[in-house]
């Protein structure tokens, strides 16, 4: 029976997993459908986030069959139920990806504003900390895990400098106010998806101590 749930288990993570991958995949294609201005690449990432509602759905639905099933106890009980809620944290990332897309089409109708420095600088950010908060789950490594909680400073310092930048833009030509305000909105979207990837680094210090840091100075 113990083997079986250790199989069960490791089937769950790799769901994850690949979930983690597609979600990565969905942010870095959302990035270059707006920099590239490719409306099609952008219609394509809207269309693959069903791909990623499938998965969580289907981690959901493993998590409570073995919480049913199996009444893990301890450590095994906080990796399942942490998985579940990684799964939410991922999905919404999918969704952010998916807004990115649109206003990139948006924009792609318009001539372009500035040139794209601080987004993907933003964007490539957002992702390492989406890739090490996984690899925090992977290997049961809270230390990981708290040092994406301390790096969401970053994205959040990269979106103020933005936002002061795009308000002059708007001061001095009121023509320019509906495409920065679109770009302001994809700044946002990005420091969504690094307090997801804090709140999934979060919910592994859960997992591997016990401890729920959420809400809490001094992470």
């Amino acid at each position: 029976m113990h083997r079986h749930l250790d199989d069960e288990l490791k089937s769950l993570k790799a769901k994850i997993l690949r979930m983690g991958g597609l979600v990565e995949e969905q942010v870095q294609g959302a990035l270059r459908a707006l920099v590239e201005r490719d409306a099609d690449l952008a219609r394509k990432i809207i269309d693959n986030d069903r791909l990623v509602n499938t998965l969580d759905v289907e981690v959901d639905e493993d998590a409570l069959r073995l919480l049913a099933l199996q009444q893990p106890a301890a450590r095994d009980l906080r990796f399942i139920t942490t998985a579940m809620k990684i799964s939410t944290e991922l999905e919404r990332i999918s969704d952010l990806a998916e807004n990115i897309c649109e206003r990139a089409i948006e924009l792609n109708e318009e001539p372009q504003l500035k040139p794209y420095i601080d987004i993907p600088r933003m964007a490539n950010w957002a992702l390492q900390m989406v890739k090490e908060s996984l690899d925090a789950f992977v290997s049961g490594d809270s230390e990981l895990a708290r040092r994406v909680c301390a790096n969401d400073d970053f994205v959040d310092d990269l979106t103020h400098q933005l936002f002061r930048e795009l308000l002059s833009f708007m001061l001095e030509n009121p023509q320019t106010i509906t495409r920065a305000i679109r770009i302001t909105f994809i700044a946002k979207y990005l420091e969504r998806i690094a307090d997801h990837a804090t709140n999934v680094a979060e919910l592994v210090v859960y997992m591997v101590e016990g401890k729920i840091i959420r809400h809490t100075l001094g992470r």
